[in-house]
């Protein structure tokens, strides 16, 4: 299949976000508020928020809101040199997120090229603070690559999340066009085959926007090479642009290719695949399985 050309201007019929709603959401909504505790599910205006919230996961950013990478697909604020982050945060932010009645909680960052290690430890901190408060709760951690540095992968993997996940975003090709010039297709694979290196028994994830002009072969190559380095959790989205000043959507992807994709990954040997157009990095349905998973795997005689 070739990559298409053609820019679509209206969105299709099948790319609709149900509305939040329900007592969980409305419950979790309200003890946010009273905590301040901002998520990226309200700032991105993820579509999914109600579901998730309504299911007892949120997804918070550590390290400020000013990345220093500035990837043409994403709406964050860049600069050089952000704010200086603030060390109280991680204790502060373990302290909120424990007192938010949640069930499992995505840890985001911004890059933090300005720093030493990236903003490993402070991401590290926050997980170790949230499971000494809250054993129970499971915490992925959704980080950048860290100039692929394995000092810092390390300290994050050794703060022992429920998962470690990095997104690649897109396929080889479109990289260099999509990502920061100081992201990299390989750098993000040897980050993934580091962390599971460092520990095998951990699950990792990854997440592909579908959309910006991948071929069908691009995106089988792009299995196989996340297979090569051990990731088990796979999502598939639609990429909408945030604004005009971002890159154009090159093609809405019918319900039927992203089945048919799906399909094409498990065979792959992925152990989890959601795959639709509004599949987020950070979504419910996954969360779920990774939440069985990891019980299976505590309880006696589980695999």
């Amino acid at each position: 299949m070739s990559a298409p050309t053609r820019t679509p201007r209206r969105l299709p019929t099948w790319i609709r976000g149900r509305l939040p709603g329900g007592p969980e959401y409305s419950a979790l909504k309200t003890r946010l508020r009273e905590l301040g505790l901002a998520t990226v599910c309200e700032e991105a205006r993820c579509p999914n928020l109600g579901e998730c919230w309504s299911g007892g996961t949120a997804t918070v950013m550590l390290l400020g809101e000013i990345c220093t990478r500035g990837c043409r697909f994403c709406a964050v604020r860049t600069m050089k040199t952000p704010p200086a982050p603030d060390p109280d945060e991680p204790e502060h932010m373990a302290q909120l997120i424990s007192e938010a009645g949640l069930r499992y909680v995505v840890l985001t960052m911004v890059d933090r090229d300005d720093l030493p290690d990236g903003g490993a430890d402070h991401v590290a901190r926050t997980i170790e603070g949230l499971q000494r408060r809250v054993p129970e709760l499971l915490v992925e951690a959704l980080v950048g690559d860290f100039q692929g540095q394995p000092g810092p992968i390390q300290r994050v993997i050794d703060s022992a999340p429920a998962v470690f996940a990095h997104n690649v975003e897109t396929v080889e090709r479109l990289t260099p066009t999509v990502r920061d010039p100081r992201c990299g297709y390989r750098q993000s694979l040897d980050v993934l085959a580091q962390a599971k290196r460092m520990r095998p028994e951990g699950l990792t994830k990854t997440s592909l926007m579908l959309g910006l002009g991948e071929t069908d072969a691009e995106l089988e190559q792009t299995f196989l090479h996340l297979r090569e380095v051990g990731v088990e959790v796979l999502t598939l989205g639609q990429y909408l642009r945030p604004s005009a000043k971002h890159l154009e959507v090159v093609e809405f992807v019918h319900p039927d290719r992203f089945a048919d994709l799906e399909q094409r990954a498990r065979s792959h040997g992925f152990s989890y695949v959601a795959s639709g157009a509004m599949v987020r990095s950070s979504y419910r349905a996954a969360e779920l399985f990774v939440e069985r998973r990891l019980r299976d795997t505590a309880s006696p005689g589980g695999s």
